[in-house]
């Protein structure tokens, strides 16, 4: 026993040290953090009070201690704010990691009519042919007096000269300088686009500075050189020269170079083929900046300002600017599907265009405007007319490309109006409604909203004939709340309607807006009997070796046939109907059969005619840029008296093809056998005028006197009186 207590002894008291071992070890480290906390505490306190000591020294007061926190306020936040518009910056900064960022991804393409001849250039070509010491010292005086006075000395950005533009135009009370430098205009025109905004500042400006360390100043002012636009559908010096003085740049005179430096600021408002005298005007502004800036005495520009530069007359020309522009465009969405076209990027290119279509077209919205536009407050059209397939065969995307190069008839969304029902009506027959089907015209409420119609009345019990051709509104709403708005939206999309549509109530009467060439895109798919007719302008590619790459005929889709050919029969008898008997009749064709409808939407802002035979489809807007009201401009008045002016030219003396679904005898006004007999023919002829009764009543008296004399005459010579053949015969025709 009492061994087994003194081995229990051991165990406890080996225990206990192994105990008192632990503990201690942990004391330990409890001793040294708070040995090294006091420390560190200690050697901080130490430092602050050295610090604070320190900065004691250099105490403000009053208001130098103010400024003192305000810089210092200021450079935290400056700080802070470089590193955030840097993140913004990022992305731009990703154009600048190709290697061949100095060559353009644009074309250089020369467009062709269908017939082969050249009508105009699009795109850029990089032209270093002619190398900056021989381009004239006097283009390269002008363009950094107006440009950037302060090129050589600033970094990519300048500080003195955008405060002295921002006084300027506080001044002036408007912008009547530029803050941006040369360097800042490459960058844009490099690695971005003209968007007006505050990110796309922030980007042009870190792009400068990327630039200014990359490039020598000789190399950034070729570069700009190379690649400003001029006008024209002209970049850089080089073509603008060639352009606008059938000239090489080489033989510039100071004129001519002071004409060519004021195209920097506004290309087209300067451009001296649309505006010579206020290209002249702008050329004189530019040599007195010359003069400002030293570059130029007085005495070296007068001959300059007395002897202006006179520009290429190309105003007979006429080019189809606003289908070059949407042509350059289509060349770029057809190299994304062909690797070939997008290597070699200077091609010639064959198209649709017509010319002769196209300078009637022009020619029809012109005279429309001029002689209706400031009567009835519409001052902007556009046109788009095109081959039932789709090749676009004329364009006019508005009045003036001189005065504004936005294409109204590609990229102005507007609402259509009852130009919107036939794909209600279409929707409508593809489920089970036919033309004779019988609708209610009484009114409709959905909600708080209920259509009225253009007449202000209603006519009851109605066939969906009777309802397109005149345009009833209640109609389609009933039929859309039958089988649904989502069917018209999909019907539209298959017809041609590219831009998404707004599933809202007023859809079915045309509240979603469409585009002008969509319009004319999905009724061609009625003109052709069904089939889809996306619209195209392309016909052929060559490249720069001659090599064609595309050809539509060998690589384009193949038709789609996108609705039953019987529903578009239905639906071309009845808008046939509108042109006969309906909303259209400005737009008949003296013997033609045409289709079409009008589109007129609240207020009068937009007017519409879509029509089309079988050779053509034409969309015709008029309305106003900034949205305001026409006065009572509807679809049925210049629209289609425009549509008419140009469709009667174009199916002069061409094979007339036949309207899907439609026979011409049918038609009362078109149905007329050729006189067979004099009897027809003197019928046919032109009747004599009906006399005013005032008139007739002073011919009779005439002829009453002309006969008393005769009778006078005859008994003076005893002879039986005889009547005048003169006086028989005005008698007889009255």
């Amino acid at each position: 026993m009492a061994d087994e207590r003194q081995s229990n002894d051991k165990d406890g008291n080996v225990t206990l040290r192994k105990r008192g071992r632990i503990r201690r070890f942990f004391l330990a480290i409890d001793a040294l953090v708070d040995t090294a906390l006091w420390k560190s505490g200690t050697a901080l306190r130490r430092t602050i009070e050295g610090y604070d000591a320190f900065l004691r020294r250099f105490r403000a007061h009053g208001i130098w201690r103010a400024l003192s926190e305000l810089c210092s306020d200021g450079l935290t936040f400056g700080v802070i704010g470089f590193v955030i518009v840097l993140a913004f910056a990022q992305p731009a900064f990703e154009a600048t990691r190709y290697a061949d960022w100095k060559t353009t991804e644009d074309f250089a393409v020369t467009f062709l009519d269908r017939f082969g001849n050249e009508i105009g250039r699009r795109g850029i070509v990089l032209n270093d042919s002619v190398p900056l010491e021989e381009i004239p010292d006097s283009l390269v005086k002008a363009t950094l007096a107006t440009e950037d006075r302060r090129f050589f000395m600033h970094f990519g950005i300048d500080f003195v000269g955008t405060f002295r533009a921002m006084v300027e135009n506080a001044r002036a009370g408007g912008v009547v300088q530029g803050g941006s430098t040369l360097t800042q205009q490459l960058a844009k025109n490099l690695f971005l686009n003209n968007e007006r905004s505050l990110s796309r500042k922030i980007k042009e400006a870190y792009l400068a500075l990327w630039l200014e360390a990359n490039l020598s100043k000789q190399e950034i002012l070729k570069l700009y050189l190379d690649r400003a636009y001029m006008g024209g559908g002209v970049f850089g010096v080089t073509a603008a020269a060639e352009f606008y003085f059938n000239k090489n740049v080489r033989e510039l005179t100071l004129a001519e170079s002071a004409m060519l430096a004021g195209l920097y600021k506004a290309p087209t408002k300067y451009a001296p083929h649309i505006n010579l005298p206020a290209a002249r005007a702008r050329a004189n502004e530019v040599l007195t900046n010359m003069v400002q800036s030293e570059l130029l005495t007085e005495g070296q520009v007068i001959g300059a300002r007395r002897n202006p530069a006179l520009a290429v007359d190309r105003s007979q020309e006429q080019l189809p600017e606003y289908f070059l522009d949407w042509g350059l465009e289509e060349v770029k969405k057809l190299a994304r599907r062909n690797p070939a076209l997008a290597r070699d990027r200077i091609v010639t290119v064959r198209t649709t265009l017509d010319p002769a279509l196209q300078r009637q077209a022009a020619l029809a919205v012109e005279t429309v405007l001029r002689e209706n536009g400031k009567l009835r407050d519409a001052n902007e059209a556009a046109l788009v007319s095109m081959i039932p397939d789709g090749a676009v065969v004329a364009m006019v995307g508005g009045r003036s490309y001189g005065e504004s190069q936005f294409n109204r008839a590609v990229n102005a969304l507007r609402q259509p109006g009852s130009s919107f029902k036939p794909f209600v009506y279409m929707t409508a027959f593809l489920n089970g409604y036919t033309p004779e089907s019988i609708v209610p015209d009484r009114p409709v409420w959905i909600g708080n909203w209920s259509p009225k119609n253009y007449t202000r009345s209603y006519r009851g019990p109605v066939s969906l004939k009777l309802a397109l051709t005149k345009s009833i509104n209640t109609i389609p709403v009933r039929l859309s709340l039958d089988f649904g708005r989502e069917k018209i939206i999909e019907t539209a999309y298959a017809m041609g309607i590219s831009h998404e549509l707004e599933n809202s109530l007023s859809l079915p009467i045309g509240s979603s807006e469409v585009t002008v060439i969509d319009m004319a895109s999905a009724y061609s798919s009625l003109a052709n009997g069904g089939y889809k007719a996306a619209p195209y302008a392309i016909l052929e590619v060559a490249n720069s070796a001659g090599t064609v790459l595309y050809r539509r005929e060998r690589d384009g889709p193949e038709p789609k046939r996108v609705l039953p050919e019987d529903k578009v029969h239905q639906i071309n008898d009845i808008l046939v109907n509108v042109v006969e008997e309906g909303t259209g009749r400005r737009a008949r064709i003296d013997g033609v059969v045409a289709a079409g409808k009008t589109g007129t939407t609240n207020a009068y802002r937009d007017a519409w005619f879509v029509g089309y035979t079988g050779n053509f489809t034409t969309a015709v807007w008029f309305g106003n840029d900034d949205f305001t009201s026409t006065r009572r401009v509807t679809g049925g008045s210049l629209p289609a008296m425009t549509w008419h002016q140009f469709m009667d030219y174009a199916h002069n003396g061409i094979e007339l093809a036949r309207m899907p679904g439609v026979d011409a005898e049918t038609l009362p006004r078109l149905a007329r056998a050729a006189p067979t007999t004099q009897a027809d023919e003197d019928a046919e002829a032109p009747q004599p005028r009906v006399l005013k009764r005032r008139t007739q009543e002073l011919l009779l008296g005439i002829g009453d006197n002309l006969r008393r004399i005769v009778a006078q005459d005859s008994a003076k010579a005893d002879i039986e009186p005889a009547t005048s053949t003169a006086a028989t015969d005005l008698a007889a025709a009255q």
